[in-house]
């Protein structure tokens, strides 16, 4: 049974303690509504509390009837219900991205505030198998890293939880059928505009027709051996920043004031005796603890940094991004704030 599987998965990972908050993502699909029944089957067993955020994207004329069905829903549960309506498209055209990316955006901007108007401390998505599968077919037709072989992670910053990630569409759809809880299904997912849909609605049923009939099951085997390596290579990059992390002094700190703020310093010399691969982790992970993220990174910008470290030929820097500059000086990698970047 789908509830066994996700009580499973749940103490698997460890997702969920007694007494958490959990805000979960509901658009009323199949996937969310299973999430959300099975959650709410859950509450005294597991000793939580839930509440629901839901987005209307107004992009379907249905989007209406579904807020309302999730509406419904959450009130015949006895579950508190917020939502937000907002016109994704116009969003993404305002901010000049694309309609996927503003929509995952605003969910995301939304679950957050509700976590935090309810002091919630877990917020729950309904990725399931075959979604981590598209994932890292996505990733890989993008030209991934091993970090991209991971898909869609269980947990992630011990707050986004994924109840479903090892359960299939198929099950999720008959527990639907089974419960009688009659989701909304959006029909844009059958239309091959999106990679995301193409890879589901064209790719995923050629390769079962004409190499492997268990595509899905060997994607998610590649993405959970893919996730032990990557936990793997994290506690040696982790180590090895403690172990080369240099503190700067006041005139450091004079001296580096018109190139930049001094964000994090490493020792060169220790640095270029690793490894590349350690290198180029221990660049994206320096970069990740000082700005939280790595988005516009990209291996030419590694490549670079790699290369300027090694040469080390007088007071060297480079901008990967507007807000960051890397300098080499003195046997130090200097990982600052753009100073240019700060006066706009």
């Amino acid at each position: 049974m789908l509830e066994n599987e996700v009580l499973k998965t749940i103490e698997k990972y460890n997702m969920i303690q007694k007494g958490d908050k959990i805000v979960i993502g509901v658009s009323g699909g199949p996937d969310s509504i299973t999430l959300l029944n099975l959650l709410n089957n859950f509450r005294e067993k597991l000793n939580i509390n839930i509440y629901v955020a839901h987005i209307n994207h107004m992009i379907r004329k249905e989007a209406d009837e579904e807020t309302e069905y999730v509406r419904d829903f959450c009130a015949g549960i006895n579950v508190e219900f917020f939502c937000k309506k907002i016109n994704v498209e116009e969003e993404a055209k305002k901010l000049k991205i694309g309609t996927e990316e503003a929509g995952r955006n605003i969910r995301y901007e939304f679950f957050e505030e509700i976590a935090k108007k309810n002091g919630a401390n877990k917020i729950a998505t309904a990725h399931n198998s075959n979604d981590n599968a598209e994932t890292v077919l996505m990733n890989i037709l993008r030209g991934s890293s091993i970090s991209g072989l991971k898909g869609i992670e269980a947990v992630r910053d011990n707050k986004y939880i994924r109840p479903l990630i090892e359960s299939s569409r198929d099950e999720i759809e008959e527990y639907c059928k089974t419960e009688k809880l009659e989701p909304r299904y959006d029909k844009t997912n059958k239309e091959n505009i999106y990679t995301r849909n193409k890879i589901r609605n064209l790719l995923i049923p050629y390769i079962q027709k004409e190499f492997n009939p268990n595509i899905i099951e060997g994607i998610n085997r590649l993405s959970n051996i893919a996730t032990e390596e990557e936990r793997f290579l994290n506690d040696i990059v982790k180590n090895e920043y403690r172990r080369i992390n240099i503190t700067v002094n006041a005139k450091e700190t004079v001296r580096c004031e018109n190139k930049g703020e001094i964000k994090a310093v490493l020792d060169l010399k220790e640095f270029n005796k690793l490894d590349s691969v350690i290198k180029s982790r221990l660049i994206l992970y320096t970069i990740s603890n000082i700005y939280g993220k790595t988005s516009g990174i990209e291996k030419i910008h590694i490549d670079d940094i790699i290369k300027l470290c090694n040469n080390n030929i007088g007071n060297k820097y480079l901008t990967p991004k507007k807000e960051i500059k890397i300098y080499v000086k003195k046997g130090k990698i200097f990982f600052l704030s753009n100073s240019s970047f700060r006066r706009e």
